[in-house]
């Protein structure tokens, strides 16, 4: 407006000081906050990159008690340590310092337990005990119900899996898997390995059931006693494992060709007939998924399996690299030209030390 004065602020003045003053306090903000974020990121590279963990193999933070007791999480290796976390209350089982001791626990030899795991192959020993085997052959293998019902192939399973004695003394192989890796997938695949390189072979006793004479079936622990097993056997001894180690098991039984493996959860889209559990063969070394293996005699599975649910329980992922071989593979078996692709056939034989046969009984 004409004749009104406007108000000058010279350079220098009290506002002007102010408002510098508040920028530089909003700048050193800014930067401590930058600082601070930059120190926390590399600690945790830091600490990511040097694998530091804070729980053991079996997922039991550090200095506490596993859920099986006696087990103790000391600095990342379960340890026993049965004065703090006790024994479990299975009949026959007493605490002996740290351990506790099955009754059974008696007249021990070592079995050579060997695996493949990214391409290498190793092996460890684990003790065994006479006094299990011998009470477990003694266990009755028929079941008998009321009313004349039948019992179900599934009961037979179950009987093996579940009995409770020889549990104490398989609980250890579990725990030794879980204490080469804490990665899960790679305990899984260990597992997996260790059973399928357990020679394959018949038991040489026979028994009375139902009124006839039928081959001997072992249990799981037996199966790892004797270092040998059928199809069947050696099936229960890793549903055991895998089922212990928090997984869904269950089996498949292929009654037209009388063959039996394993089946863990997995992605639907992986799975047996979209069952949600994928393949595993035990007999020999092989991939999981992979159920297009010719057996001995030329047999391949062609009929639709009975599927026998074990446990409920975790799933493996989805970004497994054996979905992608065992397609490759079975792929591979159903070329025209054989010679073609035998460095790539070579590689997954490598891989994971497969063998060119397989018992389907």
């Amino acid at each position: 407006m004409p004749g009104s004065k406007k108000e000058i602020v010279p350079v220098g003045s009290k506002n002007t000081q102010t408002t510098g003053i508040q920028t530089k306090y909003v700048l050193i903000i800014i930067f401590v906050v930058f600082l601070l974020t930059a120190v926390a990121l590399d600690i945790a590279s830091n600490s990511s990159e040097s694998g530091q963990v804070f729980s053991c193999g079996d997922g039991t933070f550090y200095d506490s008690c596993s859920l099986t007791k006696p087990y103790y999480c000391e600095e990342g290796v379960l340890v026993e340590k049965a004065t703090i976390c006790g024994c479990s209350e299975t009949e026959g089982v007493t605490k002996s310092g740290e351990s506790c001791v099955s009754r059974y626990q008696t007249s021990q030899k070592d079995v050579t337990l060997r695996y493949v795991l990214d391409g290498e192959e190793s092996e460890f020993v684990l003790p065994v005990y006479g006094g299990m085997q011998n009470y477990l052959s003694g266990v009755s293998r028929s079941i008998s119900y009321n009313k004349g019902e039948e019992p179900f192939r599934a009961d037979f399973k179950l009987k093996s899996i579940n009995e409770e004695q020889q549990r104490e003394l398989l609980v250890p192989l579990v725990k030794k898997i879980q204490e080469i890796s804490s990665d899960e997938d790679d305990q899984v695949r260990i597992a997996m390995s260790i059973v399928q390189n357990i020679p394959y072979g018949f038991s040489n006793r026979d028994i009375i059931l139902g009124g006839a004479s039928v081959n001997y079936s072992r249990y799981p622990y037996e199966v790892l006693y004797e270092n040998e097993g059928i199809c069947g056997e050696k099936s229960a001894l890793l549903a055991f494992i895998l089922r212990e180690m928090g997984y869904g098991t269950a089996f498949f039984y292929y009654a037209q060709e009388n063959h039996e493996s394993v089946g863990i959860k997995c992605p639907v889209e992986q799975s047996v007939d979209g069952s949600g559990y994928c393949f595993i063969e035990t007999t020999g070394p092989s991939i999981i998924t992979d159920d297009s293996i010719e057996y001995v005699g030329g047999i391949t599975l062609e009929s639709d399996p009975e599927i026998i649910l074990i446990s409920r329980g975790a799933s493996i992922g989805e970004g497994w690299e054996e979905y992608e071989d065992a397609d490759s593979l079975g792929k591979l078996r159903k070329r025209k030209f054989p010679i073609i692709g035998d460095w790539k056939l070579n590689k997954l034989n490598d891989k994971y030390n497969l063998v060119t046969e397989y018992n389907h009984l």
